[in-house]
């Protein structure tokens, strides 16, 4: 018998905490969840379910004009922001219920309560103030957005968390940043109905990303009509009668009816009482842990955007499950982190899976490029003035696909399936021994024979390294 109230207790009902405890429930542990605000985290409740459910709202707007080309009489469409809101609030009402419901299930306690931590094996319930006995604590508080930089005004500005519900559809949207939030916010409110403009810090949107799906992504953005300014930052704003007076450097000024900062992220860590525990943070407030996301205090646990690792929902699931699969089902797992897909929903999409180009030509002695470029069958009778662009990347000395990159519709699709293959360590001549399906564009994947580029170091060695996916270990 143990003298713990429970044998789990995890403080935050995220996607990566919940999977943790039902996992640790399957596997005969007594699990307690706490959670302050919604089951179902950032993803669920203001993450990747509504922001997707507000793309396909979004992409309407080219769908509508797009059917005269192919025949259609369409009336001219009108849009109802408040009805949006209220759609999405209620599939996300539903989806949080069933997360609820799946724990209860799986036999795990649900708390409606902010939780700290009150030492290595204690948990204090904020609502009640009831201290509870754990064997093991699991963190999963997740990340929230920043006001970021620090101006005069900022606190009038909105971020990703207060975007989905606003009362009404701003006539004009300043977003700050240009990252993948913000992009794809921009996206969405331009075709929404929004005269949106960016202001960015960079010479161009998506750092971290591949160089030419940047470029093309950016093009997109100003085909959609939204205004892009680079090397700038707000440096203050004024509430006006008619919304938003935004200064940005260099002089520049920007009238909005919302401004929206989308800069980054921080782990929440602040206020769980990790201090009391002793439990070590890096730099940035993120809790460090070791490849099995153990802390340095043996009973505390975390996992999830919290820890700062990969910012991803699947990625804090896979984390969660491989935590309680070590710790109570006797299964020891680190999570591989190799070749993990990821999207970006502007329209057209951006799917990705691997090394950039850059990335792979500052590991690898020999890079070969292939790259595609082409107008979509669709827009043949739409009329619209879209490209897809693809671009595969093999390390030239063993063959291996070490990156896919597609700027197009479906992208994100692609890049899921891409990523079994490139997980695997499939090579290029594996790409071109596969069989095209016809038409589709996902066919180019298959059919890029013709090298683009090949990029050589200037010192190499005889065969060079093997080169692996970027997060290879």
């Amino acid at each position: 018998m143990t003298d713990f109230d429970a044998d789990l207790f995890v403080i935050g009902a995220g996607s990566g905490g919940v999977r943790a405890a039902r996992v640790a429930a399957m596997h005969g542990a007594r699990v307690v969840i706490a959670e302050e605000f919604r089951i179902g985290g950032t993803c669920v409740i203001r993450g990747c379910v509504p922001k997707k459910l507000m793309v396909y709202a979004s992409r309407f707007k080219d769908d509508f004009e797009d059917a005269a080309g192919f025949g259609w009489s369409v009336r001219p469409p009108s849009f109802d922001w408040p009805k949006l809101v209220a759609a999405k609030e209620k599939e996300i009402s539903l989806l949080s219920e069933v997360y609820r419901a799946n724990l209860i299930k799986s036999g795990v306690r649900v708390e409606q309560s902010r939780a700290e931590l009150d030492g290595p094996q204690s948990v204090r319930l904020c609502a009640s103030g009831r201290k509870v006995s754990a064997r093991t604590v699991l963190v999963s508080t997740g990340a929230s957005p920043v006001l970021e930089p620090d101006i005069p005004g900022r606190g009038f500005a909105i971020t990703s968390n207060e975007v989905f519900d606003l009362p009404e559809l701003p006539k004009r949207l300043l977003i700050i940043g240009g990252g993948y939030i913000a992009v794809e916010f921009a996206s969405v409110f331009a075709r929404l109905g929004s005269n949106v403009a960016m202001a960015v810090r960079g010479e161009n949107v998506l750092r971290g990303f591949d160089g030419d799906m940047r470029n093309g992504v950016r093009d997109a953005l100003l085909r959609s009509g939204i205004e892009l300014s680079f090397g700038v930052l707000p440096t203050n704003v004024e509430k006006s009668a008619a919304g938003y007076h935004v200064t940005l450097t260099k002089g520049a000024r920007v009238d909005a009816d919302q401004v929206l900062i989308a800069t980054g992220r921080r782990p929440n860590t602040k206020g769980l009482g990790l201090e009391n525990a002793g439990v070590e943070l890096d730099c940035l407030g993120a809790i460090k842990v070791d490849a099995f996301s153990q802390t340095n205090i043996d009973s505390i646990y975390a996992v999830g955007d919290v820890t700062n690792r990969v910012a991803l929902t699947p990625v804090a699931i896979r984390e969660g499950h491989a935590f309680a699969d070590t710790v109570f089902g006797g299964r020891p797992e680190a999570v591989n982190y190799e070749a993990i897909p990821t999207a970006v929903f502007s329209t057209p999409e951006l799917g990705c899976v691997g090394s950039t180009e850059e990335e792979a030509r500052a590991a690898c002695d020999r890079v070969d490029v292939y790259a595609a470029n082409f107008r979509p069958l669709k827009a043949a009778l739409s009329g619209r003035a879209e490209r897809t662009l693809m671009k595969i990347i093999a390390d030239a000395n063993t063959d291996r696909v070490l990156g896919a990159h597609i700027l197009g519709e479906d992208a994100a699709e692609m890049a899921q399936l891409l990523a079994i293959a490139i997980k695997l360590g499939a090579k290029k001549a594996d790409f071109d021994a596969t069989m095209a399906l016809h038409p589709t564009a996902a066919e180019e994947l298959v059919t890029l024979r013709t090298r683009t580029a090949r990029y050589e170091r200037e010192v190499a060695g005889p065969e060079g390294p093997d080169c692996a996916p970027l997060g290879a270990e």
